[in-house]
């Protein structure tokens, strides 16, 4: 198949879903479904209770919209083209449409890394400073921060999806999930993809692998500062308080390490185990977060059921 006639200038794009189990896509999407559908009712819940109880309108909580905001952005991101392939068998996608999909999922991922960063700063401060907890972080701050978080990753991202624009392809390109990444498109490519590969190697030392160590010295700091409050209880309760952020790190970072290693050394493995863990990847930390601060964050799991007595009444 030719790459350099006419066709080659808007190439196609076909996005696959579990390989062999095509038969079976009802009976697969529907705990797909039921993980979409959960994790976004799950999210606005949060925002509204955030946005609705004056008593949350605290750094920590605002944080915590910044992530369920994220979350939210990576559920709907994904989902069109998940069902168009699940539900309706629709592989196709256009370039452009392709490289906007890129660009949102990888800006999600990237502020989602940023703004747990930020929430374990929020956690320090808290430990270490609680008297001048709220004078440190004030809402400028705080709206400093998360423009800083959105600002960092669009302007990570965007060079990415030019210098992709700039590679040539195939008439018809196979891409291994029914999403798009940039990993899985500079597959593709028929051209030099040297720069692009370097370039996305770079944004991800400089976003998750920089933000990656940040956190670990965060909760370096924090242990050091809960080692020297003196009151036993006191140190347990300064613990307590960083579980839920600790759970929603190790559910972020864990499924992309364990991406990273079936595309770095898992060439031999079933595709299906690639398809897996990258969909565990885009799906369960949109799920997990707003469960586990629900379930171990006193404050909103009493304004979720307050809320939900409320209209039982």
């Amino acid at each position: 198949m030719s790459v350099f006639n006419s066709s080659a200038l808007y190439p196609r794009f076909l996005l696959m879903g579990l390989s062999g189990l095509e038969s079976r896509y009802d009976l697969i999407s529907l705990p797909i479904f039921l993980i979409y559908a959960t994790s976004i009712a799950r999210n606005i819940t949060s925002l509204f209770i955030v946005r609705t109880e004056s008593s949350l309108h605290q750094p920590m909580y605002y944080f915590l919209s910044m992530l369920a905001f994220t979350d939210l952005g990576l559920s709907t991101t994904t989902l069109p083209t998940m069902f168009s392939v699940f539900w309706f068998h629709v592989q196709e996608i256009s370039f452009n449409a392709c490289l906007v999909q890129m660009y949102c999922i990888h800006v999600f991922s990237i502020t989602e890394s940023a703004v747990l960063l930020a929430m374990a700063f929020d956690r320090f401060i808290a430990i270490r400073e609680p008297l001048r907890y709220a004078a440190i972080l004030t809402n400028d701050v705080i709206i400093g921060i998360g423009l800083a978080t959105a600002g960092r990753a669009l302007a990570l991202v965007f060079p990415a999806s030019f210098l992709l624009k700039k590679l040539q392809y195939h008439d018809v390109n196979i891409l291994s999930y029914t999403f798009c990444l940039h990993q899985d498109l500079i597959k593709t490519t028929v051209s030099n993809r040297q720069v692009s590969s370097i370039y996305g190697l770079m944004v991800v030392i400089c976003s998750m692998g920089l933000d990656s160590v940040l956190l670990l010295l965060s909760y370096v700091l924090i242990l050091a500062t809960v080692l020297s409050i003196a009151s036993k209880a006191e140190r347990v309760r300064a613990l307590n308080t960083c579980i839920s952020h600790i759970c929603a790190v190790l559910t972020f970072y864990t499924p992309m390490i364990g991406l990273s290693m079936i595309h770095r050394y898992g060439q031999n493995a079933s595709p299906i185990v690639h398809v897996l863990m990258a969909n565990v990847y885009l799906l369960v930390p949109p799920l997990m977060n707003p469960i586990v601060y629900s379930v171990k964050t006193k404050q909103i799991r009493d304004r979720i059921l307050k809320k939900f007595k409320k209209h039982e009444a």
